[in-house]
């Protein structure tokens, strides 16, 4: 079994910081990608960053330059740091994750968080 608990998300201000954070646990042998992933009101989930086992990253172009992710592999963590918060930046945030459980059993599934709310207004 592996589970997902992600954190930090909240209201705030526009131009206000948040971090989010998502935490792996169980049969976990290799992580290969975590990313996080956003859904608002009425569209289709997007990605909003990614980054793979040797540090790579990727991010949407709505949020490069104001969003950093990150990760600690010792902790199975990945965090995502958000910077001049916008209201369209609004939207329930979930982490996923593409992981190997078992060493002798090479496959990767991908795991999906609960979702916590981010809110940007005034």
């Amino acid at each position: 079994q592996v589970q997902l608990v992600e954190s930090g998300g909240g209201l705030v201000q526009p131009g206000g910081s948040l971090r989010l954070s998502c935490a792996a646990s169980g049969s976990i042998f290799r992580i290969n990608h975590m990313g996080w992933y956003r859904q608002a009101p009425g569209k289709q989930r997007e990605l909003v960053a990614g980054i793979t086992n040797s540090g790579s990253t990727n991010y949407a172009d709505s949020v490069k330059g104001r969003f950093t992710i990150s990760r600690d592999s010792a902790k199975n963590t990945a965090y995502l740091q958000m910077n001049s918060l916008k209201p369209e930046d609004t939207a329930v945030y979930y982490c996923n994750v593409e992981l190997q459980q078992f060493e002798r059993v090479p496959v990767t599934r991908a795991y999906w968080g609960q979702g916590t709310q981010v809110t940007v207004s005034s």
